[in-house]
């Protein structure tokens, strides 16, 4: 017996080590190969690592094409493009063919977007960057597109971003991989410029908004018909609301039980038109005392205005036929709504 815990235990610490070895392992997989420039203040982003994916659509900034491709293979110094127009500014792609030591680009090519010509813009001027950059596949006929989902922030401090990995040489020079065929390789670059948001949109939850009760007395009961009756619109902050029910039943309370609904409809005048929330207290009010039949319903509601939330069953039709209950008076029943919470939408500066 003791030979076999011995054995148990000895089997569970190495359980242990190989999946913390196996984690760790796992971990300098994902977050090794985000080459050595990203932005700082994404750094959450940037862990994530870069992405290579391949796509068929042509880079929308610049293709650069190099014929006789084994007459600078192997060379340290980069080959920088002619200046280029993109996203109202002017750039070069920087292009180290043996990789850019400096940047963990040993046994790699390596590939910058730079921007240029910023003498004209303004004092502590910075330009937020969505970069990809590409080698083309001749053999697929797509790009091997290169980001890591950061944004680049460029600025008289760092006027250059990229990868000093982005693709091996040995992928690349394999000419049975497709990048680079008859000696020719093709490269390229999309710059989008990231401006920040002038406005957000603020959602705010009201409780106990001002005229948040609505009564709806309903004469004449036992003469309704077998279909869905609506309240007038009442107006809760930014938007109208209404009440429904069906005085046979509806789902699965017909025909035994009486039903109750709240309806948001449209938004007043010149409010922001999305999504509302609204929680509300829905009640069948007793006429002789307080005990009312209530519930409580809170959801989303769409901007649709045929989105109905509440319950098939707030009384038996038994109890609301009989006269003792106090909830059928004179032929009448007494709904109410009370807007306990709801959400305002305001576009407000960012």
């Amino acid at each position: 017996m003791d030979n076999q815990k011995w054995s148990l235990a000895f089997i569970s610490l190495a359980f242990l080590f190989i999946t913390s070895s196996s984690a760790e392992f796992l971990i300098q997989q994902v977050t090794g190969d985000r080459g050595a420039d990203y932005n700082s203040s994404y750094s959450l982003t940037a862990n994530l690592g870069v992405t290579r994916v391949l796509r068929e659509e042509r880079p929308s900034s610049k293709i650069v094409t190099i014929t006789s491709f084994s007459v600078i293979k192997g060379r340290g110094e980069p080959y920088e493009s002619s200046v280029f127009e993109a996203a109202g500014y002017k750039w070069r792609l920087v292009l180290y063919v043996n990789g850019n030591p400096n940047d963990g680009g040993n046994d790699h090519i390596s590939l910058y977007a730079r921007i240029e010509e910023t003498d004209s813009l303004p004092v502590g001027w910075e330009v937020n960057v969505d970069l990809k950059l590409f080698v083309y596949n001749g053999k697929q006929y797509k790009y091997l597109t290169v980001t890591d989902g950061t944004v680049k922030r460029y600025n008289n401090a760092k006027k250059e971003w990229g990868y000093g990995q982005l693709i091996p040489q040995s992928t690349f020079y394999n000419t049975n991989e497709g990048y680079i065929e008859q000696d020719t390789g093709s490269f390229g670059a999309e710059i989008f410029i990231v401006s920040p948001a002038q406005q957000q949109e603020k959602v705010t939850f009201i409780s106990n908004p001002p005229d948040n009760v609505f009564t709806w007395k309903i004469l004449r009961f036992s003469n309704l018909e077998d279909k869905f009756y609506y309240s007038d619109d009442f107006l809760v902050e930014d938007r109208y609301w209404r009440l429904g029910f069906n005085p046979k039943g509806d789902g699965g309370g017909r025909p035994y039980a009486l039903p109750i609904f709240l309806f948001a409809q449209g938004h007043k005048a010149n409010s922001v038109v999305t999504n509302t929330w609204g929680a509300a207290n829905l009640r069948l009010k007793n006429q002789r005392s307080t005990n009312h039949k209530q519930i409580y319903t809170a959801a989303w509601y769409p901007i649709r205005s045929d989105y109905g939330v509440g319950v098939n069953n707030i009384i038996l039709l038994a109890d609301l036929n009989d006269a003792t209950k106090g909830y059928l008076v004179n032929d009448a029943i007494i709904f109410e709504a009370e807007m306990v919470k709801v959400s305002v939408t305001n576009i407000v500066s960012a």
